[in-house]
């Protein structure tokens, strides 16, 4: 017999609790009764995004190719008429020929004696940072063609912020780029996005969406930017003396 609370005191509920009614310690696999189905373990997936562009990589082939140039040609083709109903990407004349006002002497500079055509330079910039040399990415990308610290410190740069030094190491980067994919224009791009690395241990454009995007903006840009040269160049490492492009 149990002895009555002394007064003052508060009345206390005692509940008896089964063991198989405690909840199991944290991190503990739940038990099962016989007769219960094993539910097996379901990781949580990230949504993957896919590429807006991705329709571009249904008709130009992204591993590698020994037709580099042609596949460069066919590629603009493409971009220049989607199939029905397909986005592409698309920029502004004005935008580019401002870049190219601004920053024409510090591209012709950088690109003499490389095989990067000053358009590609523009096109490149223009994607990346749309001319802005304060430019900082999340992802710790800095300046006017968004080098990151590592490729920065391998081309010599700096000072990112220098829209000069970056032009130079951006310039530098892409030149030694091409040399590496033997002048192929879409995996020299797809390496200053994703890394050459990634270029080469997918044997092709990695199938990020970003670099899947990527590559087809510049193309389409470069399209753009080559009319600013004063001879239309041909191929991706053909000279460009660019309209407009001096500071008054």
């Amino acid at each position: 017999m149990s002895k009555p609370p002394q007064k003052g005191t508060k009345k206390r509920i005692t509940v008896q609790i089964e063991p198989g009614d405690q909840p199991p310690p944290a991190g503990s696999t739940p038990r099962r009764d016989a007769g219960d189905e094993a539910v097996p373990d379901v990781p949580d997936v990230p949504s993957v995004r896919v590429a807006k562009y991705e329709w571009f990589w249904d008709v130009v082939t992204p591993g590698y190719s020994d037709a580099g140039t042609l596949r460069f040609d066919e590629a603009l083709g493409k971009l220049s008429k989607p199939p029905e109903g397909k986005p592409a990407p698309r920029y502004r004349l004005q935008d580019i020929q401002t870049i190219a006002t601004a920053q024409g002497q510090n591209i012709l500079s950088a690109t003499v004696g490389t095989n990067v055509s000053p358009a590609l330079v523009l096109a490149v910039i223009a994607v990346e940072s749309g001319g802005r040399g304060n430019a900082v990415s999340e992802k710790g990308a800095q300046g006017i063609m968004q080098l990151i610290p590592d490729t920065a410190a391998r081309f010599g740069v700096t000072d990112a912020l220098s829209e000069a030094q970056n032009i130079k190491g951006g310039v530098a980067y892409l030149d030694w780029l091409l040399k590496e994919f033997g002048g192929d224009p879409i995996l020299a791009l797809a390496g200053y996005n994703a890394g050459e690395n990634a270029v080469k241990s997918n044997r092709g454009v990695p199938p990020y969406a970003e670099t899947r995007d990527y590559v087809p903006k510049v193309l389409a840009a470069y399209d753009l930017a080559r009319g600013l040269c004063k001879t239309r160049p041909q191929f991706i490492s053909d000279g460009c003396a660019l309209n407009l492009a001096m500071n008054d």
